[in-house]
């Protein structure tokens, strides 16, 4: 009797083992949370860079000072030449320049009074009283002002209102080539192609 009561124990016993032994104790295996900033390594993004930024490009305008007013002579006061223009700091990956001169204050809006692209990064200047022709003398070319006609157009702006004008220079990494040269089909060449930046205001009162 003793002997039965042993066996049936037994059995019981090797039951329970090998039940147990079909549940596993080890919990379900988790996909790891990947955070943002690993995210960002893995996909070789750099933060994005201020807008405007000019790194060591500069710009000048003759002599002047950021700022100061135009003399005369750049203006429809006197000849309307257009001014000598000179950069330095250009970054050694860009294959042109971009100079671009804006009237902010325009009465009709922004009003472009010069474009000049396919500038050669080593010229190093553009000298005083460029003539309106598409092409110049150092290669470079150049679009249309707002008014639609070629090359420099003097400021302007109605008596007794003094307006800012920006001088805008681009270091880019192509020539551009448009069927066009105005500044819409300009500014969308520059979209994506521009190196650095820099700019220039001055002003002028008549």
């Amino acid at each position: 009797m003793d002997i039965h009561w042993f066996m049936f124990f037994a059995v019981i016993l090797s039951v329970l083992v090998i039940s147990g032994g079909c549940t596993s104790t080890k919990p379900p295996s988790t996909v790891q949370p990947t955070s943002v900033a690993s995210q960002q390594t893995q996909s070789g993004q750099q933060p994005a860079q201020p807008a405007g930024s000019s790194g060591t490009l500069t710009l000048t305008v003759d002599s002047l000072s950021p700022g100061a007013a135009l003399p005369d002579v750049y203006t429809c006061n006197g000849t309307g030449d257009s001014p000598q223009v000179s950069w330095s700091g250009i970054p050694p990956e860009a294959k042109s320049l971009v100079l671009i001169v804006d009237d902010p204050d325009a009465p009709v809006g922004t009003f472009t009074h010069w474009l000049v692209y396919n500038i050669p990064p080593g010229s190093g200047e553009l000298a005083q009283g460029q003539p309106s022709l598409k092409v110049l003398s150092n290669n470079a070319q150049q679009g249309e002002s707002s008014t639609g006609s070629r090359g420099y157009f003097p400021p302007c702006p109605p008596i007794g209102s003094t307006h800012h004008y920006i001088f805008r220079l681009y270091a880019v990494d192509m020539d551009i080539t448009q069927p066009t040269a105005d500044r819409a089909s300009i500014d969308w060449a520059l979209t994506g192609h521009t190196i650095a930046r820099t700019e220039f205001t001055t002003t002028f009162k008549r």
